[in-house]
């Protein structure tokens, strides 16, 4: 078996791709890709999730649009516990400091990210080494309307606080599903915001993560 050379056709064709690698070693998908296996993910966090990119034939890489552009799909590894918990909170998107006019929660990133997910779950614990840490099945979710209610009022309440020049008082501890945290390689890395007065200030850049909690309730309701 060798990973695709072009990108699925449709999320049936995707899915298909998903359940053909479930059950199997991230060592083996990166042998028969010809990948090398990092000692750690230390400075290397991202590389499963790259691993099964390249599996799956996501286009996007880093560019702000879904990994299946041409089918509007997300694709969301998450690491999981033997109890199928998530053991950390799951990256959205970058959160834009200096916000366009005019953005609503219809048309922002966090939004078209989270249209449509397919969720690929993959053992996390550290216990287990790295290359024999199996991929489960993967699934597509969409935000219920109560879902969607709850992220909207996250990203609303977060947003006004960017817009009205208060990033620096956001702390993690705010919302419900969703909520802000830095988001760099080190604390060096500077953005530009806004304070209280209009002015531009340097700060480090922000991410949009779903809790824990919330992406539990996601797992138990797709595998219960």
């Amino acid at each position: 078996m060798q990973p695709p050379a072009l990108p699925p056709s449709s999320p049936e064709a995707l899915l298909a791709r998903c359940h053909a690698i479930a059950g199997l070693t991230l060592g083996e998908l990166a042998a028969m890709a010809n990948i090398a296996i990092p000692a750690n993910l230390q400075r290397h966090k991202g590389w499963p999730g790259m691993l099964v990119e390249k599996w799956l034939g996501a286009t996007a890489g880093s560019k702000p649009q879904q990994d299946f552009p041409e089918l509007g799909i997300e694709l969301k590894t998450i690491p999981i516990d033997s109890n199928f918990s998530p053991l950390e909170t799951t990256y959205v998107c970058f959160a834009p400091l200096l916000m366009p006019l005019g953005i609503t929660w219809e048309t922002s990133n966090v939004r078209n990210k989270l249209q449509q997910v397919l969720w690929l779950p993959i053992e996390g614990d550290r216990a287990i080494p790295l290359a024999e840490r199996r991929v489960a099945t993967g699934f597509y979710w969409r935000p219920s309307v109560n879902e969607d209610q709850v992220l909207r009022q996250d990203w609303e309440e977060l947003v006004e606080q960017i817009v009205t020049g208060h990033v620096e008082s956001i702390t993690s501890r705010q919302g419900e599903a969703l909520h802000i945290r830095p988001k760099a390689a080190n604390g060096s890395v500077l953005t530009e915001a806004l304070n209280p007065e209009g002015q531009r200030i340097q700060t480090r850049p922000r991410g949009f993560y779903l809790r824990k909690a919330f992406t539990q309730q996601i797992l138990h309701n797709a595998f219960y």
